[in-house]
């Protein structure tokens, strides 16, 4: 970027409830993710003056629809599980967005979700609307068989809001490329009058060997570090020995790590579920990826510093504290939603938070972090590689073509490219933080489609 670095632009302080809340009988509560997220998206909308219909029509999901199916477990007995799917917006083309597996999925959460994925889908001038869904459900409670029967049950039970056309899932939280081959299946053998070919766009994220495409496993956590990259100059960070933490070591913030620990950042500090971990050299980060996929968790990597000859091949454990306040020029979350309130905020020791994960930074935190001067890069602008990459699958399906991984990665930087070009501008334009400015590139986009299309009838 040939910008020149700017001190981090502060959102404006806790402003009055919106209008619109009321107007659509919104309750109050500061703490719902989806009352958080609408409340982001109407004070961008109200920077830009966009118009009082788009508004109203973005604050509420299209469609939400909530399942109970019953599967069998292997000991004979039937559990009745709770799934969703809510369709927020396809103005700009065919739903699109995650299936989460989760114990505390709820509408609410899915819901923000949903809207989040309009506001990438736009971002990235990707043609799909946004859409989530998910099942309330630990994986990890389940065998694989019963994982199966779950996802191919809950399959059949939305198999009439899904299709390649119109509303296409993907993995996320608690699923994987192994879920989309189980929902492929399922509804190719349940919608005969698809061709094979039409039938497999259903899903996305699928593995390479069923449909799926090269780079989509790592796409998010590659569109992490692409936009990060971009930003680095408007940062005032350089990429060689950048220290980094990272809060959640899944599919994304494992592929964060490794592409960043290849090209010269250190990993420091790392925290999941099972604890956390910090080595001043950084970790090998394919490593501990590794360790991670083989124990379900950081804990216990290496055991201490130095363990396997390298200094690099373990980790001192340490206190979640203890790792939030680890001294780092970038700090990843990339766990779950909510988890950087206004305590963690105040711990962090970081220049920049890049939101690897949805929603992952409440408004109170948000706040916190603005007054300490630290920025954010949104989690729309950061976190949308996966659907980007979900569109090049889907695009390679239809046309009956394969990319190479080459191509997948100079696409993926294209887009990432762009939309962080896209927030730069927005920010310069209304001398706003980069949270707002995002959603404000965003939301301009979808309004000029809905001047365009205008409103039926």
């Amino acid at each position: 970027m040939t910008q020149t670095a700017t001190p981090a632009a502060k959102p404006a302080p806790a402003a009055e409830r919106d209008p619109i809340f009321d107007e659509l009988g919104f309750p109050t509560d500061p703490d719902n993710l989806y009352l958080q997220t609408v409340d982001t998206m109407l004070r961008a909308a109200e920077l830009l003056d966009l118009r009082h219909r788009v508004r109203i029509i973005l604050a509420q999901p299209k469609n939400e629809t909530m399942v109970h199916f019953p599967v069998r477990m292997d000991d004979g007995h039937h559990k009745l599980f709770k799934g969703y799917r809510v369709q927020h917006n396809n103005a700009l083309g065919p739903y699109k967005g995650g299936l989460r597996f989760h114990p505390d999925v709820h509408l609410d959460d899915v819901k923000a979700l949903a809207l989040l994925m309009t506001m990438k889908c736009s971002l990235a001038r990707v043609p799909f609307g946004g859409g989530k869904g998910g099942v309330k459900v630990d994986p990890r409670a389940h065998s694989p068989a019963e994982m199966e029967r779950i996802t191919r049950r809950f399959t059949s039970a939305i198999m009439h809001l899904i299709g390649p056309d119109f509303d296409i899932p993907a993995p996320d939280v608690g699923t994987n490329a192994q879920h989309m081959a189980w929902i492929a299946d399922t509804y190719m053998m349940s919608q005969p009058s698809n061709t094979p070919n039409d039938a497999l766009r259903v899903v996305t994220g699928k593995p390479v060997e069923f449909g799926g495409s090269l780079g989509r496993e790592k796409a998010t956590g590659q569109g992490v570090v692409d936009v990060l990259i971009e930003m680095l100059p408007e940062l005032g960070i350089t990429l060689k020995d950048m220290r980094v933490s990272i809060l959640g070591f899944g599919n994304v913030g494992s592929w964060a790590g490794r592409i960043l620990d290849e090209l010269g950042a250190r990993v420091v500090a790392v925290m999941d579920h099972t604890g956390a971990i910090r080595n001043d050299a950084g970790f090998d980060c394919e490593a501990l990826a590794a360790h991670v996929a083989e124990k379900g968790g950081v804990a216990g990597f290496g055991k201490s510093t130095g363990a396997g000859g390298s200094p690099r091949l373990g980790g001192q454990p340490v206190s979640a504290d203890e790792f939030y306040k680890t001294s780092v020029d970038v700090f990843i979350p990339a766990a779950l939603e909510q988890m950087i309130k206004e305590r963690e905020a105040r711990m962090l020791d970081c220049k920049v938070v890049v939101e690897a994960a949805n929603a992952p930074t409440v408004p109170a935190g948000d706040r916190v972090l603005s007054e300490r001067g630290i920025e954010v890069i949104p989690a729309i602008l950061a976190n949308s590689g996966g659907v980007t990459v979900s569109y090049f699958e889907w695009v390679q399906n239809k046309s009956c073509v394969t990319w190479d991984a080459e191509t997948v990665d100079k696409e993926l930087n294209r887009h990432m490219v762009m939309a962080a070009r896209r927030t730069v501008l927005a920010r310069q334009r209304f001398s706003c933080d980069m949270r707002t400015a995002a959603y404000v590139a965003a939301l301009d986009h979808i309004g000029k489609v809905y001047a365009v299309r205008g409103i039926f009838p």
